[in-house]
């Protein structure tokens, strides 16, 4: 099924200037890039990307860390497309814990902290990149991250040769 999600290059990733080698890695999988953007985000938008659910699911201080993480220096946003592609963005991220992510996902090739070591350092996890992990995730960060005329639509050599 063709879907479209978000990639948010975390500022760790922009500052050690990963982006190109992290955005191609989608493109060799099939995948489309249909929106692109570097920006500097403000806490409110922060907050509405890491949401409530976060501070339910892990602990309000863990998102006030991501909050600051996210905000503290530009990000680069893509929304990409492609069949299944969720599933195959969160593949090819690999774990959200860097340690536990293996060598060839984007985490386990550029970002190797572990929860504990971030735990004793009272800081975020700099783990590189955000993936959407569901589609309606997908959907809200779509919303909040791209307006409508933002999104792109083109053929790619896949859709011509495999799809």
């Amino acid at each position: 099924m063709m879907e479209k999600t978000v990639v948010i290059i975390k500022p760790d990733g922009v500052e050690r200037a990963l982006t190109g080698k992290i955005l191609s890695r989608f493109e060799n999988a099939g995948l489309k890039i249909v929106g692109l953007k570097m920006l500097k985000i403000d806490k409110k938008t922060a907050m509405r990307h890491y949401t409530e659910d976060l501070a339910r699911r892990r602990g309000a201080h863990i998102r006030n860390v991501m909050i600051d993480y996210i905000s503290a220096g530009p990000v680069v946003a893509a929304a990409i497309e492609g069949v299944d592609a969720i599933e195959v963005v969160r593949k090819l991220t690999g774990d959200t814990e860097p340690r536990a992510a293996l060598p060839g996902t984007i985490r386990g090739d550029f970002s190797h902290v572990s929860y504990k070591h971030a735990d004793g350092k009272k800081g975020p996890v700099k783990n590189v990149i955000h993936a959407s992990s569901s589609s309606g995730d997908a959907k809200r960060e779509l919303a909040l991250w791209f307006d409508k005329g933002e999104l792109n639509s083109y053929e790619s050599v896949h859709d011509v040769h495999v799809f």
